[in-house]
């Protein structure tokens, strides 16, 4: 059975709610950035501040980005080597966290520093400075954890 025709089957629109604010202006291997201690503000728009209410009492929050940096070159890519290097596999975007893929729609779970009004102040954001946010969600352990979760061992081959 096909979809009915509406919305959902003639595209999808999002409108930021806010945006990154951080040193982080670059990406890539070799630019060394370590966003792991990074600290961000995530800059909500004035009409969602109150949608933030709450959110302190969380100690991590799981936030969507666009990453706006990725070409049109990069939105096409459908195999890469994961973290660009060669001694990896070359696999499908699909299994790589890489923010090169057709929708560059980046997750990341951050540690909530603060809230002041419509600013989150967090740690851990891999997003660049500017980085469009798409939604924020709260870390909830037991909803986020997968038991029995495996992966290929290319993965845990060292940088």
């Amino acid at each position: 059975m096909r979809p009915a025709p509406g919305p959902s089957t003639k595209g999808i629109w999002l409108k930021p709610i806010g945006r990154v604010r951080n040193r982080f202006t670059r990406r890539g291997l070799k630019s060394k950035i370590d966003f792991s201690k990074g600290v961000s503000d995530l800059i909500l728009h004035q009409r969602w501040a109150a949608a933030a209410d709450g959110v302190e009492g969380f100690s991590h929050l799981v936030v969507l980005f666009w990453a706006h940096r990725i070409t049109p070159e990069e939105r096409r890519l459908t195999k890469l080597h994961p973290r660009r290097r060669q001694d990896l596999p070359l696999v499908g975007v699909f299994a790589t966290r890489s923010p090169a893929r057709p929708n560059p729609i980046g997750l990341t779970i951050v540690r909530l520093l603060e809230r002041k009004g419509n600013i989150l102040t967090v740690e851990g954001l891999d997003a660049l400075n500017g980085s469009p946010i798409i939604d924020i969600k709260p870390y909830i352990p037991h909803h986020e954890e997968a038991i029995g979760a495996r992966v290929p061992d290319w993965l845990t081959k060292d940088e």
